[in-house]
């Protein structure tokens, strides 16, 4: 689930020497088997696995140490400071950011931030970023040969309500191939990250769309190996949030603690034991 637009564009060509898909996918499913047949009691792996292998990039770039402590008000004394008054309510609007209307399926995605018993987490800032619909980054190093579009940046941010809520008007992403192995295509999804209470706490994930076939084949998406956990990685559609002759509605919660947590892509993998 680490993936950015570098993970796109930084591999090398796809050769014959590449595995295919169906064999990525076997070792995806190795992997799946492996963790449903653990002992009884074993507590649910709720953390994207580190060193994946069947996400190959990321054997290479996971950390090998501990993180570093920093004192976060040390770090408040030189990093950028951030106010309410620095998002403007604008910015939760992506389709308004060029001169036209960008191209592709107008959504609606909206949902709560909460704490782990259920609260809403308030003025919380929520960045995302993602694909056109053609599934191309505004970035100089995604190549794929799929067009931008002149009206469409993909990124905004806002903050949360009263009641926890963020709220963002978009375009559907398209998926892309992004050279993991043969025939390798991400499915459709927006990056999310979450500022705590200062620049040393930040939270950063993936929401998928329901119903993707290419979720199943992901070696990101599947680097969350419990199922339940996967599954809070994934909207869901709402015919309520859906607009007439406007726009589709996708809602999805982001919950930071406890035992139904969000997936976020640095956690440990202590219950691997693995080195961090």
């Amino acid at each position: 689930m680490t993936e950015t637009t570098q993970a796109q564009t930084t591999q090398a060509q796809p050769t014959q020497a590449q595995p295919t898909q169906a064999e990525v996918s076997a070792e995806i499913e190795a992997e799946e088997q492996a963790y449903a047949a653990r002992p009884a009691g074993t507590p649910a792996e709720t953390a994207t696995r580190r060193g994946w292998g069947a996400y190959r990039s990321s054997v290479l770039r996971v950390p090998r140490n501990d993180p570093h402590p920093v004192d976060p008000e040390g770090v408040e004394l030189w990093a950028p400071c951030f106010g309410q008054r620095d998002v403007d309510p604008l910015e939760a609007d992506l389709t308004i950011q060029g001169r036209g209307e960008p191209l592709g399926e107008r959504i609606v995605v909206t949902g709560r931030v909460l704490d782990g018993d259920g609260r809403p987490v308030r003025g919380q800032l929520v960045e995302v970023w993602q694909a056109n619909a053609s599934g191309r980054y505004v970035h100089q190093r995604d190549q794929h040969p799929a067009p931008l579009d002149p009206h469409f940046t993909g990124t905004g941010r806002c903050l949360t309500d009263q009641d926890g809520t963020y709220r963002f008007t978009t375009v559907k992403p398209g998926p892309y191939p992004w050279r993991n192995h043969r025939n390798a295509w991400r499915p459709a999804h927006v990056h999310f990250s979450l500022f705590g209470t200062d620049f040393t706490q930040r939270l950063v994930t993936q929401m998928y769309f329901p119903g993707d076939p290419l979720m199943g084949l992901d070696p990101i998406a599947t680097a969350v190996v419990d199922p339940a956990a996967r599954a809070r990685m994934v909207a869901t559609y709402d015919h309520d949030l859906t607009q007439p002759e406007w726009a589709t509605g996708y809602r999805w919660d982001v919950v930071l603690t406890g035992a139904h947590r969000t997936p976020r892509e640095d956690d440990l993998a202590a219950a691997l034991g693995e080195e961090a």
